[in-house]
């Protein structure tokens, strides 16, 4: 696979990236934003001798502090190095579609983890200024709750990879990613939108990259409330507030790329940063039927309990 190296500098969850792929996801950044250096390079790098080669890795995925390496089987191997450097390692033929999502999604997980920057697994929405999260396990419906505040008028802040950072006072503030979601054919048919507009992601042809640039908060804002979407068997969507002690175990387990934690030696980091997070933000969970379209109900009942805080 010959590589064309990009030299063009981005800005995503408040970062500056340098990247030799290009990532054309992602803003790109202005003089303004940069303060001399990168804060991430990515770079091709051959890692196939630094692998080990003659015993199992389990799960493919090798972690320890400052440094997790992981293989996909015919793409990639990716290491993610003291909170500044991707290399990637590709395949003969490998897929730069399929590299930019390993690049935008675990490997960004695993550099804000090793920068100590709370990576959440869901999307978030901006009501009065103020950062709301939408949490819960994939398919569960967070994009397309996010998609109907967005077809409202509201503005996104991020999709995926929620980046929560404390400020000098210990008060969340949720970072900018990138103006994009990743909705599934069902969500673009909810808001009538055309599938044939957008570009269906790698090998998931149901599930397509919807640009959101007119509609994207640009600065970090303060991290208000939590909402938690279930799917389960019910016959109509509600909503329940979480008392404090409920959303330690919350943030926990809506962590994103949590597997990376223990041998990073970030545990002990993790309970503290959820601990202090989970003092200052409301939470809530939402359920929803199966098979019922009830995004709108939803939208309502999160409305009114940011309303009634």
């Amino acid at each position: 696979m010959s590589h064309t190296l990009n030299q063009t500098m981005y800005k995503a969850f408040g970062l500056s990236i340098q990247s030799d792929i290009p990532l054309p996801e992602l803003p790109q950044a202005k003089a303004a934003d940069l303060h001399g250096a990168t804060d991430i390079s990515v770079r091709y790098v051959d890692l196939n001798m630094t692998w080990p080669q003659h015993r199992p890795v389990p799960h493919n995925l090798i972690c320890a502090p400052g440094q997790i390496m992981f293989k996909v089987p015919d793409l990639a191997i990716f290491a993610i190095e003291n909170g500044n450097t991707i290399h990637i390692s590709p395949e003969p033929g490998a897929d730069e579609d399929k590299l930019r999502l390993f690049i935008l999604g675990s490997c960004m997980g695993a550099i804000l983890l090793q920068r100590k920057i709370l990576p959440l697994h869901g999307s978030a929405i901006v009501i009065d200024n103020k950062a709301y999260a939408f949490v819960g396990h994939s398919g569960h419906g967070k994009s397309t709750l996010a998609s109907a505040f967005i077809q409202q008028g509201f503005c996104m802040i991020t999709d995926d990879v929620i980046a929560v950072t404390l400020n000098e006072q210990n008060l969340p503030l949720v970072s900018p990613a990138y103006p994009q979601q990743k909705l599934w054919q069902e969500s673009l048919d909810t808001f009538g939108m055309n599938a044939g507009q957008f570009r269906p992601l790698f090998e998931r042809e149901t599930k397509f990259a919807v640009p959101v640039k007119s509609q994207f908060a640009t600065k970090a804002l303060p991290l208000a409330g939590i909402f938690e979407l279930i799917k389960t068997d019910c016959a109509a969507p509600g909503i329940r507030p979480f008392d404090k002690l409920q959303r330690i175990p919350l943030l926990q387990r809506h962590t994103y790329r949590r597997s990376f934690l223990a041998d990073s030696g970030l545990t002990q980091w993790h309970f503290s940063i959820t601990a202090k997070i989970a003092g200052s933000i409301t939470a809530h969970q939402l359920w929803r039927p199966l098979n019922e379209p009830t995004v709108h109900q939803l939208m309502d009942m999160v409305l009114d309990a940011i309303e009634k805080k």
